[in-house]
């Protein structure tokens, strides 16, 4: 919480130094230019860039794939958008950055490591049991053991067991 305050408070006083500094070396019309011009290259940017992670999401789903990877990437092209229509030089380098593939997948995969750490932090706690990209639970001991008795694990409830038949 103290680190979100800080942010706050420091990146604002930032921006306003670099756009004095911007300001008195190019003039005031033209760093107002600039800023209207890194804001709408960003948005438009942004478009294309949301677009093509929509569509690889939708393309690993057909698959029958969890596009995790693709929503950590929309989570860090929504927070790019964030940065690029707040007006200002530094969060416009840090917005430009959460847009370009190449660190946009540096930073998502930075956060999924950390999704994963938290959540294997929670499973040895006891406190959850979060299983990311397994949908048949493979991940679970594969037998509980009660004194010297070894049982099977029960099935989950949200699998369906059954047969089907295809017929054009």
């Amino acid at each position: 919480m103290r680190f979100l305050f800080l942010l706050f408070i420091i990146i604002p006083i930032i921006e306003i130094t670099v756009l004095i500094n911007v300001g008195d070396a190019i003039g005031i019309w033209n760093t107002v230019g600039l800023v209207l011009l890194s804001a709408f290259i960003g948005v438009n940017m942004l478009r294309y860039q949301g677009v093509s992670t929509l569509m690889r999401a939708q393309q690993r789903a057909n698959q029958g794939e969890i596009p995790g990877q693709e929503m950590v990437e929309g989570i860090v092209l929504a927070v790019g958008g964030a940065m690029l229509i707040t007006p200002g030089f530094v969060t416009d380098i840090l917005g430009f950055c959460c847009l370009l593939p190449y660190t946009r997948k540096a930073f998502a995969s930075k956060l999924m490591g950390r999704f994963t750490i938290m959540a294997s932090q929670q499973h040895t706690s006891g406190s959850a049991h979060f299983y990311s990209n397994d949908p048949f639970n493979r991940s679970a001991p594969p037998f509980e053991h009660h004194g010297e008795q070894k049982i099977p694990p029960q099935p989950r409830a949200d699998v369906i067991d059954g047969e089907f038949e295809r017929k054009d």
